[in-house]
């Protein structure tokens, strides 16, 4: 892109940030209209024009430099530029942080926010949740629980708690910010294209920053953790390097701090095999596997542990994680199946039930898509690349952007910020943008600023056409598939003798 142009798409995504940041404020995710539809007030309309008009500005400017922006730090200042807007504004597209403040409420009331919703526990300000969440159970981990509760007691007040819990946010953020070159040069590729997909994403600055979604905080994690693992010296054969201590201080550190982020989300824990790989240093070997990973493994169990005792919650926050399915979109593949079977049901007199099925047979495959990913990733990083650890990072980093992006792909629901998990590992690792550039640039779309889902509005239409397009995917993938277990089956353990990239 030539100067002029990387101008303009500099400007005109500064021009939808500043346009998003209006929409906020005069329809955003205000305390007082939980029940109160964006369209429905006296500014809606020009609320919706607002917001559209700068979501696809920025989408556009986000797209037209998607192989890169001209330099790393241009990319640092625009990206920065976008967000000071979207950081002063009000709560954007969904009301999840008054959810956050609430369940700190709980936790800080000496309640316990995995046996007790918001609206049965008190909280003064559940009038500010999501109806759909109020009587719900909290679905985070025990370390957001503390964070959360500690913006409460810091904050003084809703408005306080929300300003500490956009602060945590954007700290998350800044610390995405910070390893993306490290991993980017680990895996060998350019961090002006690696800053640029990840900050300058709309999904980005709009729910990672204005919506203050804890997603940002886990993905912090995760990042610094995997710059650990890739950053680790390895000592030349021969030569006086780093000790075993250190060694495993270093590996016993980044699993710490990956458990800490499965401890914000339990999403983040699709990555941990994928992680252990990154952890072996030297060729890697079952037992290289079994030591490094094993000592990662104790990292990670230690941060659970500990954040689990320290709040004094223990392990109740897994059965939280069954109630963040409550609600039917169609923007989940596996729940727009369900929709479809009981849409076809209902015409011949049967009761609805298939969603759940589905979503369970989606849970299933989303398992053995897993396990093959990582099986292909383990047998492709020990026969091409052996102990060249470039290629190995890259690849290993690549299998663990997939795992989030079938996860995302797979869950039972579907919210825009999701696709910011497999976005950051997939711009430092895929050679081509446009297939993973293509949905967030779509997601963007289906919020309002108020948190109302668009996709609500067209359930019938968008669950059969999200159903049309799963057919469509499984029938391009299974010849492909199948031709990739021929050419590399599960039983060949054997690496091959090729050390080509």
């Amino acid at each position: 892109m030539t100067v002029p142009g990387a101008r303009l798409a500099r400007y005109g995504g500064l021009a939808g940030a500043l346009l998003l940041a209006v929409a906020g404020y005069l329809g955003g995710a205000l305390p007082g209209t939980a029940t109160v539809r964006v369209w429905h007030s006296g500014d809606g309309p020009l609320t919706v024009a607002l917001w559209l008009l700068g979501t696809a500005a920025m989408v556009a400017a986000w797209w037209s430099l998607r192989d890169g922006a001209p330099s790393t730090r241009w990319a640092y200042v625009t990206a920065g530029s976008w967000t000071l807007p979207l950081l002063l504004t009000a709560p954007l597209g969904s009301r999840d942080v008054y959810s956050y403040a609430c369940q700190g409420w709980v936790y800080a009331d000496g309640g316990d926010p995995y046996a007790t919703g918001a609206a049965a526990a008190g909280c003064p300000w559940v009038e500010a949740v999501a109806p759909v969440w109020r009587d719900t159970p909290a679905p985070y981990g025990p370390f957001f629980v503390l964070l959360a509760a500690l913006a409460v007691l810091l904050g003084g007040g809703l408005v306080g708690a929300v300003v500490l819990l956009r602060s945590l946010a954007v700290a998350g953020l800044l610390l995405v910010a910070c390893c993306l070159p490290g991993l980017a040069r680990a895996a060998g590729t350019p961090t002006r294209r690696v800053t640029w997909l990840v900050l300058a994403c709309p999904l980005v600055g709009v729910h990672l920053v204005a919506g203050a979604h804890n997603d940002a905080v886990m993905l912090g994690l995760l990042l610094l953790g995997l710059l650990l693992l890739v950053r680790r010296p390895v000592a030349p054969v021969g030569s006086a390097g780093p000790g075993p201590v250190a060694t495993v201080g270093v590996l016993l550190a980044a699993g710490v701090l990956l458990g800490l982020a499965v401890s914000v989300k339990a999403t983040a824990v699709v990555v941990l095999p994928f992680v252990a790989l990154v952890a072996v240093r030297g060729r890697l070997t079952v037992p290289a596997l079994l030591r490094d990973g094993g000592t990662l493994a104790g990292g990670v169990l230690g941060g659970l542990v500990a954040s689990s005792l320290l709040s004094g919650l223990g392990l109740g926050w897994l059965g939280g994680l069954d109630r963040s399915g409550d609600t039917e979109q169609w923007t989940s593949p596996p729940t727009a199946v369900g929709m479809v079977v009981d849409y076809a049901g209902e015409l011949v007199g049967r009761q609805p039930g298939a969603v759940p099925v589905a979503r369970v047979v989606g849970l299933v495959v989303l398992a053995g898509l897993l396990a093959m990913l990582w099986w292909r990733t383990w047998s492709a990083v020990r026969g091409r690349y052996g102990s060249v650890e470039s290629g190995r990072t890259r690849l290993t980093l690549l299998g663990a952007g997939l795992a989030l992006a079938l996860t995302v792909a797979l869950a039972p629901v579907f919210h825009p910020w999701y696709a910011t998990w497999p976005l950051v590992l997939l711009a430092v690792t895929a050679t081509r943008t446009a297939w993973f550039v293509v949905p967030g640039a779509v997601a963007a779309f289906l919020a309002l600023p108020d948190g109302t889902n668009l996709a609500r509005l067209a359930k019938a239409p968008g669950a059969v056409a999200m159903t049309v397009l799963v057919i469509a995917v499984a029938v391009w993938a299974q010849p492909r598939l199948r031709r990739q277990l021929r050419r590399h089956p599960p039983s060949s353990g054997r690496a091959p003798t090729t050390n080509r990239p």
